[in-house]
């Protein structure tokens, strides 16, 4: 599952964007996760990538909880949106021949 997290401080809180909150969110999401952090115009988004078996939900859910931690202040989730893998951020499948990789052609 590949989904974007798209953050902001809560309403009535200054709108800067702290660049150690972003760092802070990171590490308390689960490590098995694959994580990418951007940050603009007071908003923070983050790309989150899991396993298959992870739902928007199961993401969304786990996301509030951390926001919940005083330790981050203020700050309240916008959206949880699902995006779909491309041929080019997909794994690619294994080998067919010992030692020999499949070239894009063959597995897009």
């Amino acid at each position: 599952m590949l989904v974007v997290l798209t953050m902001r401080r809560a309403a009535g809180r200054p709108s800067e964007v702290s660049t150690v909150d972003g760092i802070r969110i990171l590490a308390l999401l689960p490590r098995q996760w694959r994580k990418d952090l951007t940050q603009a115009a007071g908003y923070i988004a983050i790309r989150i990538q899991t396993d298959e078996d992870v739902t928007a939900a199961q993401i969304r859910a786990q996301v509030t909880a951390i926001l919940a931690n005083p330790e981050l202040g203020p700050w309240e989730l916008l959206s949880c949106e699902t995006l779909t893998l491309g041929p080019r951020d997909a794994d690619p499948p294994p080998a067919t021949e010992p030692g020999r990789p499949l070239q894009r052609a063959e597995w897009n």
